[in-house]
């Protein structure tokens, strides 16, 4: 009864569990009514996340200068929170052409509670190292802990772990933290993205979620950008290993250069595939090898070539 207690007194003091006074009456409305509500309360949330967007810029730094020195980045989190970090880690390869084994999403209980909710594995703190050690973590990585509540027992071990090894961490959390019992978690970047009341109380897979979705996006995307993966706003480090995404890469080469799309498809086959060769050997009428030397000496960026 007493560890009930403490974490009730706990859960007292998150915002995220906090009663919405604008939807106590949520059950008694009509269907347009409810998604009404629940739409006014989502607006709300990017002005939470803009409130951290110096951090969250510092924390895309990180992300990318990892990378670049040849370390991984490493989403660790439960629940919603951990499903958004495998998701992103899991978008990064086809959008901008990165390895899978560079930015790893890792969640409490594995594969399984992707599919299906597993909520008791938040607890269970000697996995987290585990997990990370089954990877094997090392001082080169950057390990991102995401945490609606602050207080996940799953990820505050991983992000511990992470430091005593020496790696860079941050934290993404939807509370703001007060609590003396996290005093000891001194991580690189703390993202507090304070969402306020859920429509449904303690529902973290809506407004936090959310948030947790668009900071991500904003991490990994600026990150992306500071390596060189795109020209202008044009994703020419795509993976077209799909119909759609072949399809996108010979546009982006049409839409350029105003050329028809026999003309974009000889390039990119002899850009052996790749948009952003392409780019390089239209613009500068040279060879695949001359092109990707001029792209290594403008660090892989296609608007600092000379």
């Amino acid at each position: 009864m007493s560890d009930y207690n403490h974490l009730i007194e706990h859960l007292k003091k998150l915002k995220t569990e906090q009663i919405n006074r604008n939807t106590l009456d949520i059950d008694r409305l009509s269907s347009i009514e409810i998604v009404k509500k629940i739409n006014e309360e989502d607006k709300t949330v990017a002005f939470a996340v803009e409130k951290q967007l110096p951090q969250i810029a510092r924390t895309a730094e990180i992300f990318a200068a990892t990378l670049k020195n040849g370390g991984r980045v490493i989403y660790i989190g439960a629940g919603t929170s951990g499903r958004l970090g495998v998701l992103d880690a899991a978008e990064c390869p086809p959008t901008f052409n990165t390895e899978p084994q560079q930015i790893v999403g890792v969640i409490s209980g594995g594969y399984e509670t992707l599919v299906l909710s597993q909520e008791g594995v938040e607890d269970r703190q000697d996995e987290a190292v585990a997990d990370l050690k089954k990877i094997e973590l090392n001082n080169n990585d950057f390990v991102i802990g995401l945490a609606a509540s602050r207080r996940t027992p799953y990820t505050l071990a991983g992000l511990t772990y992470a430091q005593k090894i020496g790696c860079k961490t941050a934290f993404i959390v939807c509370n703001k933290i007060d609590d003396s019992a996290l005093a000891d978690l001194k991580v690189d970047r703390l993202i507090e993205l304070e969402v306020g009341p859920e429509v449904i109380t303690g529902s973290t897979r809506m407004k936090s979620g959310t948030a947790q979705k668009m900071t991500l996006n904003m991490i990994s995307t600026t990150a992306m950008i500071l390596l060189g993966k795109t020209y202008g706003n044009l994703m020419v480090d795509l993976q077209a290993n799909s119909e759609k995404l072949a399809a996108r890469s010979r546009k982006i080469l049409m839409d350029i250069f105003s050329i028809s799309l026999e003309e974009a498809e000889k390039l990119i086959k002899q850009a052996d595939g790749s948009v952003k060769i392409a780019i390089v050997m239209k613009q500068h009428s040279c060879d695949l090898k001359t092109a990707r030397k001029k792209l290594r000496e403008a660090n892989d960026f296609i608007s600092k070539m000379k």
